[in-house]
């Protein structure tokens, strides 16, 4: 299992939860108000970035990193996600075919077209230290020949942003830590073509892969046998990265299944609705675990809050916590007041990074058991025992 990645902008250390910052900035929040939270890195989108404030802007910027004020490690999505929720919902905004997607959103005064070349071009000008290849994306209900077609067309796009991936590297040798290639792992709820897949991009050969379609069926419900056949899939060394999921249970699950990296705008969309994430103890007692009813909501609108003098969550030594009270927050809220929705991401998203601290721990402590257990197998073995088979 990977436990970080030598990137441009810095060590990443996994597992890593990465606030959606689509546009390049992540809502009610500053570069300084994420590194307090405790943020490493974030995400950003070039299927929008391509569009606003648009490419030509992002270079007189000076890139991603400067034009945020980021210093962190940036991933860059390539938009398959997006396309599928425009398109596909859409179809008279646009229209997917073997060359890539063409498309024009509402109110766009001109048609934009993202191949796989350049889609790989974008995200290595915006300076990106991740950059993801053009995938197809469906959602797991979609028909046998929906599923092939995306699967067949992922594999293709892969190897071109292969071929264009390597090409840029060669061509404008400037990258002193070149950035890092994921592949998508496409094929909906079929365990077949995600095996298919799988192995395909992996005979490709990329630095790590992604779970890619929505990963929640019709219910909202988390699909776990999917994710972990998945992961399976792509042998450990490998990190890979659970595409749009940001729930806390969820990223658990997945983490426990062996992903790595982690994303979505759940945590801040929650936060700015007055929606605020709460561990049900203080995490840093003896004996807390990541399981049962370890986590609630706290809902700002509630008027028991009035008068809480207290912080959001048990033990929180997020930036909102040490300096305002539940009580507060609930005014701010009340009012309308732009710092409540400020405060209240700030909080969510140190929320997410103790999480990560904490499945690290847990990840650490699990080694350090298997360790002991193969040293003492080993010892048993030298002092006679009969050897355990593993056939």
């Amino acid at each position: 299992m990977v436990n970080s990645l030598t990137l441009n902008h810095g060590q990443l250390i996994l597992p890593v939860f990465l606030p959606d910052a689509t546009f390049g900035a992540v809502r009610s929040v500053d570069s300084r108000d994420l590194a307090e939270a405790g943020i490493t890195a974030l995400v950003m989108n070039v299927f929008h970035l391509m569009q606003r404030p648009g490419s030509s802007t992002i270079a007189v910027l000076g890139g991603l990193h400067r034009m945020a004020a980021w210093n962190g490690p940036i991933v860059t999505d390539s938009g398959g996600f997006q396309a599928y929720s425009l398109i596909r919902n859409n179809p008279k905004q646009g229209r997917i075919s073997d060359q890539g997607l063409t498309f024009q959103p509402e109110g766009a005064e001109r048609r934009f077209q993202l191949t796989p070349e350049k889609s790989i071009q974008l995200q290595l000008s915006y300076g990106a230290d991740i950059v993801i290849c053009l995938d197809d994306c469906t959602h797991v209900t979609d028909s046998p020949t929906e599923q092939r077609r995306s699967v067949e067309r992922t594999i293709r796009w892969a190897r071109r942003c292969r071929d264009e991936f390597d090409r840029q590297l060669e061509r404008q040798k400037r990258f002193t830590q070149p950035p890092l290639l994921f592949a998508v792992v496409q094929g909906g709820g079929d365990l077949t073509l995600r095996a298919e897949c799988a192995a395909a991009l992996l005979e490709i050969g990329f630095d790590g892969f992604g779970f890619g379609g929505w990963p929640l069926d019709d219910q909202g419900q988390l699909l776990s046998e999917i994710l972990a056949f998945t992961r399976a899939q792509i042998p450990a060394r490998f990190p890979m990265h659970a595409l749009g999921v940001g729930h806390p249970v969820s990223v658990v699950t997945c983490a426990r299944m062996g992903y790595d990296i982690f994303d979505s705008a759940l945590p801040t969309r929650d936060a700015r609705q007055g929606r605020l994430l709460a561990f049900t103890a203080d995490p840093q007692r003896p004996g807390f675990q990541l399981a049962g009813d370890w986590f609630t909501y706290v809902y700002l609108p509630d008027r028991k809050h009035i008068k809480a003098d207290t912080t959001i969550s048990p033990g929180c030594t997020c930036f909102t916590c040490r300096h305002y009270s539940l009580g507060y927050l609930h005014h701010l809220h009340k009012l309308g007041e732009t710092l409540a929705l400020r405060l209240a991401t700030i909080h969510n998203l140190h929320f997410m990074a103790r999480v990560m601290d904490l499945i690290r721990r847990e990840r650490e402590t699990l080694h350090d058991h298997s360790t002991r257990d193969k040293a003492g197998r080993t010892d048993g073995n030298r002092a006679g025992e009969r050897p355990l088979s593993f056939d």
